[in-house]
């Protein structure tokens, strides 16, 4: 018989956002979490993902705010 391996879950709030998720490691700062969404709002510049993810992106938002 194996054993399985047991892994610690984590769960953090984005300070911006407000969503919260999930990580398998601790993390050091846990104030200065944000999600992915949050760091292209502060920094829309840098945001180089492909056009339909944008596009993609949009869209359910607007679902949501409707």
């Amino acid at each position: 018989m194996s054993k399985k391996k047991i892994k610690k879950i984590y769960k953090y709030e984005c300070t911006i956002t407000g969503e919260s998720f999930k990580t398998t490691e601790e993390a050091q700062n846990p104030n200065e979490l944000m999600t992915v969404a949050a760091y292209y709002q502060m920094h829309p510049e840098k945001d180089d993902r492909p056009a339909e993810i944008k596009l993609k992106i949009k869209n359910t938002e607007e679902e949501i705010v409707l």
